[in-house]
């Protein structure tokens, strides 16, 4: 076939109009590069004074993802101006933990925010038929010290009978009354966060009512941490302001026992979940070594550890926690302690899990 010489001309000018120019993409091979979620930070710092304490709404819609991220996205929405240092989740339901800490990482990469500690643990339900996550946080305002004086740390306040019962809610105010009690010996004024945790959510609404009456301004959270127990149970921590400043620290006791620990230090570092793996002691002192070493970037350790919260799987973890933390604190000045047993961890091999607040020296 002979082609004219006109139409070869008009080819011609065509591919050189389609051809892009020198050192010129192709529309369509322009792609932009999305930033990858960044991993969580095990340990941040942060001005505890200037600490603001949340709660997020419980919801029933969608699963443990899409409820995850509805809670972070509003809590977010709450905090602005605020830079969120640490979240405790409670996921009730059969949903991956994992997936919470992976959202919160998610949700704050793209907005380009400090990413805060995350602490997972699985409880035994929540008080909202099909709500699967809670959210607590810690934030820090640049506004003027929310607790000038510096705040006081109240482990939780144990009220058990042996007998199963669904209805707690007389246990409820036995544990807020030992917390009252232990508010008022720390030096505490105004009751930032509470969170109570019974053994039966049956009475949720008198309970929630009950700790809404008595701290009306306070972060409130009610959670069943297991499935089933062996007794009945309410106990209740929480986070008071301190009427007056102490120097650095102080650990308050009440025949004995540490009821609080009042910190009036001007920078804290404060860990998200650290998870032991294994059932004998060696794999506890592992745990507890490895509590050290996130330390360690932010000049804090062991040694300087205000509060710290253990979250054992069953009543054996919880006798050998006992057994191995002496090596690790010093048994004549101890830090606010919490045992809380829970459903479950994010690692099927995990025995118990722990967080911290340790003063940066």
């Amino acid at each position: 076939m002979r082609i004219g010489t006109r139409t070869l001309a008009t080819a011609c000018a065509v591919m050189l109009l389609c051809s892009p120019l020198p050192g010129r993409k192709k529309k369509e091979d322009i792609t932009q590069t999305l930033e990858l979620p960044r991993d969580l930070p095990s340990v941040t710092t942060a001005d505890l004074r200037r600490a603001v304490f949340r709660v997020t709404p419980l919801s029933p819609k969608g699963l443990l993802s899409a409820q995850t991220k509805d809670a972070v996205r509003a809590l977010l929405k709450s905090s602005p101006g605020e830079t969120i240092v640490r979240i405790r989740a409670f996921v009730a339901g059969s949903g991956d933990l994992r997936r919470v800490p992976q959202i919160v990482s998610e949700i704050f990469t793209d907005r380009k925010l400090a990413l805060p500690a995350v602490s997972v643990v699985q409880a035994g339900g929540l008080p909202l038929s099909g709500a699967q996550v809670l959210l607590e946080s810690i934030s820090t305002s640049r506004k003027n010290p929310t607790a000038p004086a510096g705040i006081l740390l109240v482990p939780a306040q144990l009220a058990e009978t042996p007998e199963l019962a669904d209805h707690v809610a007389p246990l409820a105010k036995q544990a807020l009354d030992q917390f009252d009690r232990a508010v008022a010996k720390g030096g505490g004024s105004e009751v930032l966060r509470v969170t109570c945790y019974a053994s039966s959510l049956a009475d949720a609404g008198a309970v929630s009512s009950m700790i809404a009456a008595r701290y009306p301004q306070a972060a409130m959270a009610l959670v069943q941490p297991k499935r089933e127990h062996t007794s009945s149970t309410v106990s209740c921590e929480g986070i008071a302001k301190l009427a007056a400043p102490v120097n650095g620290v102080q650990f308050v006791k009440d025949g004995g026992i540490v009821v609080g620990a009042a910190v009036s230090a001007p920078l804290a570092a404060l860990t998200g979940t650290l998870v032991a793996y294994g059932y004998e002691d060696r794999n506890a002192r592992v745990a507890f070594d490895r509590m050290n070493k996130v330390l360690e970037p932010a000049k804090a350790s062991w040694k300087s550890v205000v509060e710290v919260r253990f979250y054992p799987l069953a009543a054996s973890i919880v006798k050998q926690i006992g057994r191995v933390r002496g090596d690790f604190l010093d048994r004549g000045n101890l830090p606010s302690i919490s045992m809380t047993p829970m459903e479950g961890l994010p690692s099927i091999d995990a025995s118990f899990g722990m967080d911290a607040i340790a003063i940066v020296q």
